[in-house]
């Protein structure tokens, strides 16, 4: 038996997913009584909510589990959530014995009933992957930032040879269109001014009122959501009617999520990714024909087994092709169970790491491109945090990129500015007209 916890903290790991079902385990203790720690104050719960698509990130989890300790010396109640939670189930608790609780992420909604549970001294796992139900279990949404997550639909059906998705999140599934738009207006009154609708395909969900494009013109009725995005996207899944909504509802921002992974036809048939390099370009045409100003961002892998030196060049061949305005770049990490972890061919270590060098300084000269070419021109950006200078502010454009400003506008408020000076990963901005919230 041990106390029940009073204060609590959550770090997620990973993708945005990860980061909005941390949001709404918080939620789910805060709703319970419990009050999230502050920066420098130990807390008696601590959730850690895992990744477990690259190595390193759960490799990142463990480590932090054998570091937790309050100051007097005693640990908090360590709960282990997420995919790798989901993945290695009781063999989380027999490698970290220090762990209380184990829950997948289909099931956080029962997180206050386990954490009760081990307060009485079990040590509960609960790994249940039901269908979406668990959102009609959580609290509604009470307050938000000016940009909020939304999780649309969950799983993936596509079965990557490299992804544990599909074995960690389950099939595909699409929560109910009512449910989202109540979930969207519920942000929206809580403060929030762009919602960013999340899921593993996240162009795969289907309600009853259509396809995403569908649910995008919806959710663009609300009175006080300015912006709408949305990720991660399969380009199987780009269809006609979406590509259309790009260049026909103002609130959809013009920035685009379009894993290629690589850009060679043989590695992405080795990897199932059920597209070519002809049909991602195409793609990325249509788009580009209904919103000329997008900014394309992408996911890509190096090292995958069997990738030769010309596979590579193929790969960067495409990056200079698409011109992206963001990305992110990996080695190749085997996953237990996945297909491509038994796969021959595979890529040294040394050349895998000469490779995502290369990759990634050819996607960095790419980024600043883009980001110069946006000089001079009107934009309007969200303020979303302070700056680190003394007045100045820190918002982002529609093309995702982050803008300095010296303003007093309030986190919230909307600018409207001329973008005057280009980095790699941010860019200058000077006040136009202030736009109060």
């Amino acid at each position: 038996m041990t106390d029940s916890p009073k204060t609590f903290r959550v770090k997620s790991f990973g993708c945005q997913m990860n980061v909005y079902d941390g949001e709404r385990m918080a939620e789910l203790l805060g709703a319970e009584g419990l009050r999230a720690a502050g920066d420098n104050e130990d807390a008696d719960l601590v959730v850690l909510n895992t990744c477990h698509i690259r190595e390193k990130a759960a490799e990142k989890a463990y480590s932090d589990i054998g570091r937790l300790k309050r100051v007097d010396g005693s640990r908090p109640m360590i709960a282990l959530a997420g995919c790798v939670a989901q993945a290695e189930g009781e063999e989380a608790k027999a490698r970290a014995p220090t762990i209380d609780l184990v829950v997948g992420p289909q099931a956080y909604h029962r997180l206050p009933a386990m954490v009760a549970e081990a307060a009485r001294g079990g040590r509960p796992v609960n790994t249940d992957m039901p269908a979406i139900s668990k959102f009609g279990a959580l609290p509604a949404r009470r307050r938000a930032g000016p940009s909020a997550f939304l999780t649309v639909q969950e799983g993936c059906d596509k079965f990557c040879t490299y992804c544990v998705v599909p074995y960690t999140r389950g099939a595909e599934v699409s929560r109910p269109f009512a449910d989202i738009e109540a979930e969207a207006r519920s942000l929206v009154e809580g403060g929030a001014r762009e919602i960013t609708l999340l899921g593993q395909n996240v162009n795969a969900w289907e309600g009853a009122c259509g396809g995403l494009d569908a649910l995008i013109r919806a959710l663009a009725e609300i009175d006080g959501l300015e912006r709408i995005r949305y990720t991660t996207s399969h380009p199987a899944d780009m269809t006609d009617a979406l590509i259309a909504a790009h260049g026909e509802v103002e609130k959809l921002m013009p920035y685009l999520h379009l894993p290629v992974q690589s850009g060679s036809d043989r590695i992405l048939k080795a990897m199932n990714r059920s597209h070519g390099v002809e049909t991602y370009l195409r793609t990325i045409e249509k788009v580009r024909a209904v919103r000329p100003d997008i900014a394309i961002s992408g996911d890509f892998i190096v090292g995958f087994p069997g990738e030769s030196h010309e596979d590579f060049t193929q790969t960067l061949s495409i990056i200079d092709t698409v011109g992206y305005a963001a990305a992110y770049s990996f080695k190749y990490s085997a996953r237990p169970g996945t297909p491509a972890a038994i796969m021959e061919g595979a890529v040294p270590a040394q050349i895998m790491d000469d490779r995502l060098q290369q990759l990634q300084e050819r996607l960095a000269e790419h980024s600043l491109a883009f980001n110069r070419s946006c000089v001079g021109r009107d934009a309007r950006i969200l303020i979303d945090r302070k700056g680190r200078q003394s007045g100045q502010m820190i918002g982002k454009t529609p093309w995702l990129q982050s803008v300095f400003v010296e303003t007093d506008a309030a986190i919230g408020d909307m600018l409207d500015i001329t973008l005057t000076s280009a980095l790699r990963n941010s860019l200058g901005g000077a006040l136009r007209t202030a736009v109060a919230a």
